[in-house]
């Protein structure tokens, strides 16, 4: 049992994150879990052994249906989503595989929204799940209830990401996933933007939600983890039991990174919102800037459901650049200073990307008077963000 179990009155989740997944009294005091490497668990008796669950689905057993630390994290997780029960794998990218071919199988049809991340597009609709004999219908992001009329007989899963992290299209989630229900369908959402601390996708109505860990609850760009968290225990047995057969285990060490940036996940969410408000209100007004693609500017299209569905915004935003060539994008990348060239998000340092959304667009084909580019905010000063950006965009213009 978790120190928050032990709790005798309703905490908010500030204090949430401090408490849960935690047990001193079973770890020598010790405030955090301990990392515990685990591969081979020793039984006491022969009775013991023969009658452990059948299914891997609880306590320790063998390092890959995963250990103390794990379950720690797992916990700490599911306290977050306030949902059944949480599993820890290698990546996010691995979490959405998971989530996946839990439920999908040849045959079967799937409907994902058309604004995904890349490689959940092109990884595993495109290649894992074509080869399994699934097939995938892309959907128009926008679509909300109408969701309805592109379920067929074989629809098993409506697949969701809110806002997209490329183009940050909100989607309306309770709608869609009310639609699903109606229609025996699952619902599942990748939740990695905003974290579970600013949104929990299953108190809308989704039965499933993905993260990839290795962005905001990490937090430090320096590990690989994600977690799928179930509604139900039906779920949970179906997830876990697929993990188990996959071989998909997170390292130990990774979910003790992973519980260490829960703890400051409250504070570095909300720098990370502030400095990507202050830096997006002062892109809309450069007249580089055709558009900045941000629900949480009341300028958004999007602003109404984000304010609705999110308690708040993280930092990675979209920005469409009035008509300049990839020459001028490129000069304007290549020299920048606080800003890196990298594909992730939800660390400390501000990143910035070329993005090509038409490429991967179908439902609906993207439309821009110009390219695209995606920044991540980090906890770095905004006056000097903003002078790297400042010194960036004039060499657009000397291109």
């Amino acid at each position: 049992m978790s120190a928050a179990m032990k709790i005798s009155r309703p905490i908010k989740k500030d204090t949430l994150l401090t408490v849960a997944g935690r047990d001193p009294a079973a770890n020598h005091g010790i405030v955090n879990p301990p990392v515990y490497h685990v591969s081979t668990v020793l039984f006491p008796t022969m009775d013991e052994f023969l009658h452990r669950d059948s299914l891997p689905h609880i306590g320790t057993q063998y390092g890959r249906t995963g250990g103390p630390t794990q379950f720690a994290f797992e916990e700490a997780v599911t306290a977050m989503h306030e949902g059944h029960k949480s599993i820890a794998v290698p990546s996010g990218l691995a979490a959405i595989n998971l989530a996946m071919f839990a439920f999908l199988e040849a045959g079967d049809h799937v409907l994902v929204a058309d604004t995904v991340y890349g490689p959940t597009r092109g990884r595993v609709c495109d290649t894992n799940m074509k080869r399994a004999g699934v097939e995938v219908t892309y959907y128009d992001p926008l679509i909300g209830a109408g969701i309805a009329g592109l379920i067929r007989p074989e629809t098993k899963v409506v697949y969701m990401e809110s806002p997209g992290s490329h183009t940050f299209e909100m989607q309306d989630m309770p709608a869609i996933a009310d639609a699903a229900r109606k229609a025996g369908v699952l619902s599942m959402a990748d939740n990695t933007w905003s974290s579970a601390y600013y949104c929990q996708p299953l108190k809308l109505g989704v039965d499933i939600v993905v993260e990839a860990s290795t962005k905001y609850v990490v937090g430090h760009a320096d590990a690989m983890l994600g977690t799928v968290t179930t509604a139900t225990e039906e779920h949970f047995k179906e997830v876990k039991l697929r993990a188990n057969g996959l071989g998909y285990h997170a390292a130990p060490d990774d979910c003790y990174l992973g519980l260490r940036g829960l703890r400051t996940l409250s504070v570095r969410m909300e720098r990370h919102q502030k400095n990507g408000l202050r830096v997006a209100e002062w892109l809309k007004g450069r007249p580089e800037v055709s558009q900045v693609m941000y629900p949480a500017l009341e300028s958004d299209p999007g602003h109404a459901i984000w304010k609705r569905d999110h308690q708040g915004a993280s930092s990675l935003f979209g920005v469409v650049l009035k008509g300049a060539s990839m020459d001028q994008v490129a000069a304007m990348l290549d020299g920048m200073e606080l800003f890196g060239m990298g594909a992730s998000w939800g660390g400390f340092e501000s990143l910035m990307i070329p993005t090509f959304p038409e490429k991967m667009r179908t439902a609906n084909p993207w439309a821009a008077d110009g390219p695209t580019v995606r920044l991540h905010i980090g906890l770095e000063d905004p006056d000097d963000v903003i002078a790297d950006l400042e010194a960036g965009l004039r060499r657009i213009a000397s291109a």
